[in-house]
């Protein structure tokens, strides 16, 4: 009989919780966010887990130490009260001190949050200080962060810390914090992660400011000098240059699309000279609703990715939209791109692989209805929990 159900979400929060129900065989349903999940835990967040009774139960800690109690004969579990506790301190700090300062520092360089150079510098500088005051040391004369194996304190760190070796800990970051280092790669490939994907990367993320469209000047035409061997190397063609003009140029549905008004005339033609051999619809879903908080910095956030999506105008069109109220809200979009590679149309913004994508099928009578609904933005967005949102804000990439 299952125990209950969790539910899943891409955060380094769910993912030791994950590991505990694979890894020691838990009857456990992991199952996605749905109507119910709105009506039992009103703040959406996640992790999220139902008892078999029908107990809701949210925050991470909470739910980790009722799935430990599930586990026979455990090896994680504390030898002494003393151990317990301090298993407890750990766990505690790693999910608020620790996670905090990362977040507020990968966030906004990784597109997720408005970027503030003096707020970023502040928390990264707190997150080496809370490392070098605490693991760092406590590391250098123990190899695990209680006793003399693995427990759960180090399982639940080393999925917190995740984020950080992603994204923020580069070679001189990992010089600098040996004795963490070690422990994070060593307990990062214990069996208890087996089929976790833990990226460690060898350079800091670096903040990759929206590109700013510059007035363009008219400017009398001269002759074309003639190259010489110091003349610079052309720019790469973007990908989609080489599928060649479509039967249908994009530009003639931005034109539309911007002086006819969006429903009675902008889509019916959009419907009529739309040629699913030279273009593709896609659904872009923001992964991360769960750490969005006030709309107008949601409404900056996909600002912000729309602008960056600028090397990819001339292939592609489409709207994101913000739906909800302030710290219960979500990013949705719809876009077309030249061709059937949604990759090679996005991948020009540093902070694409935030989102999820989904073809759409445009003889699907909903997948219609849902691209007629963004770029017109006249009526709410139905989550996948059945609640319907009215739209705030958005941005059009044209």
């Amino acid at each position: 009989m299952s125990i209950g159900k969790l539910y899943d979400a891409p955060s380094c929060r769910v993912t030791p919780l994950k590991a505990l129900v694979k890894h020691f065989k838990l009857d456990v349903d992991i199952v996605q966010r749905d109507a119910e999940f709105g009506k039992l835990f009103p703040l959406k967040k996640v992790p999220a887990f139902v008892a078999a009774d029908g107990t809701p139960i949210h925050e991470f800690i909470a739910i980790s130490y009722y799935l430990l109690a599930q586990i026979k004969n455990n090896p994680l579990a504390p030898k002494t009260k003393e151990d317990e506790a301090e298993i407890l301190q750990w766990v505690s700090f790693g999910n608020q001190e620790i996670l905090g300062a990362a977040w507020d520092t990968f966030g906004p360089l990784t597109g997720r949050a408005p970027y503030n150079k003096n707020s970023v510098d502040t928390a990264s500088d707190l997150l080496d200080k809370l490392i070098g005051l605490t693991f760092e040391p406590h590391l250098t004369k123990n190899t695990y962060l209680v006793g003399e194996k693995v427990t759960y304190a180090d399982i639940a760190n080393a999925a917190l810390l995740s984020r950080g070796f992603e994204w923020l800990f580069g070679a001189d970051w990992k010089k600098k914090y040996p004795a963490t280092t070690r422990w994070w790669l060593t307990v990062s490939k214990n069996p208890i992660f087996t089929g976790f994907d833990f990226p460690v990367t060898d350079e800091r993320i670096k903040y990759v400011p929206p590109k700013k469209e510059e007035p363009k000047k008219e400017v009398k035409k001269e002759a074309a000098p003639k190259p010489t061997e110091d003349a610079p190397a052309k720019k790469p063609a973007h990908p989609l240059a080489a599928l060649g003009p479509a039967k249908e140029p994009i530009d003639n549905w931005k034109r539309v699309y911007s002086n006819e008004d969006t429903r009675e005339k902008a889509i019916p033609w959009f419907w009529e000279h739309y040629d699913p051999e030279d273009y593709s619809l896609w659904k872009a879903k923001y992964k991360y609703d769960d750490e969005l908080t006030l709309t107008f910095m949601s409404t900056n956030l996909i600002g912000g990715f729309v602008n960056r999506l600028s090397a990819s105008t001339k292939y592609m069109f489409g709207t994101a939209v913000v739906y909800g109220t302030n710290n219960n809200n979500g990013i949705v979009g719809a876009f077309m791109i030249r061709g059937q590679d949604h990759a090679a149309a996005f991948d020009v913004a540093p902070d694409w692989e935030s989102y999820d994508f989904v073809k759409l099928d445009p003889s699907n009578p909903e997948d219609k209805e849902f691209v007629d609904n963004m770029w017109a933005w006249d009526k709410p967005v139905v989550t996948a929990d059945g609640e319907s949102k009215e739209i705030v804000d958005g941005a059009v990439l044209k």
